[in-house]
């Protein structure tokens, strides 16, 4: 008898009805829920955070009435918290720092304590462009309201502190009478244009568009179509690469198309913070007369499609990176313009940034001279001053960089010098030396909440200690060596793009405390080699190592570069103890 066992281990094949056989079901994935992004034009209208929220309940530009007939009448405390930390900020206005806390006390669960009872206004100075009167002007709210401070920032805007609620009308008056605003200088807005400071005049600009820029502002700021996008949206428009395109939402830079002429090419989704990305060429050529229009749109698609959900990932530049060029330039094309744009070549990248300091001449045959106060600092003491030596040489054109410098239009041959001796003394230097003119600085700790380091006030010391140390080999420097000194992760400092750059936050002193010091970032820059730079791991110093360290890395750069090489291609490939 074969038993069951001796049968099933037997060689020969064993038939299973079909009926019996195991049905064998294909797996699917789940799907993955996505969350919604916010998106306006998906129709995702509720808002999804506190900044969506509030701007939902009132539109802050409405703000402006309370200011004026409540809160400059009954003072500080009548403020309501959500125009207080929010809706202000559409007016140029954030409260500052309280003084005398340190780094460790930066972050939110401090906000109480580190809200001070004044505020940081923002002029909006679009273009950089100011007549005397304007810049009269601004020097008399600086001395009056703002205890003499004024900082020129990299956005060509100016910067005041210490400034009270009290006395904004009054402030908003002023400026209002001779053509300047702060109408959508900071907020979720779109904020100040920048623009060439030699608009018009430069003997190397392809065109002229300060009739675009002019008729930008005039169409759509202060307007509530364009005053709730995402989150801030920056631009940039000039007939030549002077205005760091490449880190603005927008911009629009002069080329000449081979068969329609100059005009300027569209570069969308720029953006340094704690995720930085260079803008993307759209490949689109623009006419002059077609760029507020086309301006329009983007902000338009940005509004609709600019993700709402988390503020970090709230910049246009988070959408260009998810949908491409492509995709992105289809739907602006197709659901904004109703047009295709013109197919365009690239602008030819500079090898080095354009600033503008030092003596050129301009178009009309005059000179433009350009001087460089050390990362932006000035006062109105100091801007009366320079009104007034500009007076004596016969102009009446001012203007503002987008590297924190101030540039003095249509000055006459014989009267170069003369001013170039008349505002050496109040720290602005017509032929500053290589460390005075690339030293770039945020407001950090002295007045700003979100930062960990004192940067401004550090520069001030840093520039002219650097120009001793180094003394033996400044002249040996023939290409530019910038240093931007940032105090928070957040890069209004532009710690990332700089040939040395540093970026505050708080670091062990090797006993356990935690003091003042700062990331460091390696060749970074815009233009020929743009790009990001290197960090090396674990690499920090303190503040009080900065003048040390800058001079170690100089020093090893002039000894081990290539001839002509740029700092920002030697220390790409430099030896990792080189930079150290």
């Amino acid at each position: 008898m074969t038993s069951s066992t001796d049968a099933t281990s037997s060689d020969t094949p064993q038939t299973v009805p079909d009926s019996a056989q195991p049905v064998r079901r294909e797996r699917t994935a789940r799907p993955v829920k996505r969350k919604s992004e916010g998106q306006w034009a998906l129709g995702y209208r509720e808002p999804l955070n506190a900044n969506e929220q509030s701007k939902k309940d009132d539109n802050p530009l409405n703000v402006r009435a309370r200011i004026e007939n409540i809160y400059s009448k009954q003072g500080f405390d009548s403020i309501d918290k959500s125009d207080l930390r929010g809706r202000m900020r559409w007016w140029g206005l954030y409260t500052q720092r309280e003084q005398g806390y340190d780094g460790t006390y930066t972050g939110d669960e401090n906000i109480d304590l580190l809200e001070a009872r004044y505020f940081m206004m923002r002029v909006r100075c679009d273009a950089g462009a100011l007549n005397l009167a304007q810049l009269r002007t601004l020097a008399g709210i600086s001395t009056e309201f703002g205890r003499d401070t004024a900082d020129l920032s990299d956005r060509e805007n100016v910067q005041y502190h210490w400034i009270e609620i009290e006395n904004v009308p009054e402030i908003w008056r002023r400026l209002e009478a001779v053509g300047l605003q702060t109408t959508e200088a900071c907020g979720d807005c779109p904020r100040v244009v920048l623009g060439s400071p030699l608009a018009g005049e430069s003997l190397t600009e392809i065109l002229d568009p300060t009739p675009a820029i002019d008729e930008i502002v005039k169409r759509y700021i202060g307007k509530k179509e364009y005053s709730n996008l995402p989150r801030k949206f920056k631009t940039a428009i000039s007939g030549q690469q002077d205005v760091v395109h490449e880190i603005n939402d927008v911009a629009f830079v002069g080329v000449v198309h081979p068969e329609h002429g100059p005009g300027l090419d569209l570069w969308v989704g720029g953006g340094l913070s704690t995720n930085p990305m260079l803008a993307q060429r759209l490949g689109a050529w623009v006419p002059l007369d077609e760029v507020p229009d086309v301006w329009e749109a983007v902000v338009s698609l940005f509004r609709d499609y600019g993700y709402r959900r988390l503020r970090t990932k709230a910049r246009l530049k988070f959408l260009v990176k998810d949908w491409g060029v492509e995709k992105f330039r289809q739907v602006l094309e197709d659901e904004y313009l109703k047009r295709k744009l013109i197919d365009g070549p690239a602008p030819v990248q500079p090898e080095r940034p354009i600033d503008h300091i030092g003596v050129q001449k301009l178009r009309n045959g005059l000179n433009a001279i350009g001087f460089s106060p050390i990362a932006g600092r000035v006062s109105g003491t100091i801007l009366t001053q320079v009104a007034d030596a500009v007076e004596a040489v016969g102009s009446d054109r001012v203007r503002f960089t987008p590297y924190q410098k101030l540039i003095v239009l249509d000055v006459p041959e014989d009267k170069v010098e003369q001013l170039i001796d008349a505002l050496e003394p109040l720290g602005l230097h017509g032929r500053p030396s290589i460390w005075r003119r690339n030293l770039l600085a945020c407001s950090g700790i002295e007045f700003c909440k979100l930062s960990f380091t004192e940067t401004r006030k550090r520069s001030q010391v840093l520039a002219p200690e650097l120009e001793q140390r180094l003394a033996d080999i400044n002249a040996q420097l023939d290409v530019p060596i910038t240093i931007n000194i940032n105090g928070c992760p957040n890069s209004c400092g532009r710690s990332q793009i700089a040939d040395i750059g540093f970026k505050g936050q708080l670091v062990d002193d090797g006993d356990g405390n935690q003091i003042e010091g700062f990331q460091v970032h390696l060749g970074g820059s815009l233009g020929l080699d743009s790009g990001f730079g290197r960090k090396l791991r674990q690499h920090k110093v303190t503040s009080e190592e900065l003048g040390d360290y800058i001079e170690r890395v100089v020093r090893n750069f002039v000894k081990n570069r290539d001839e002509g090489e740029r700092f920002a291609v030697w220390a790409v490939r430099a030896d990792e103890a080189d930079l150290r």
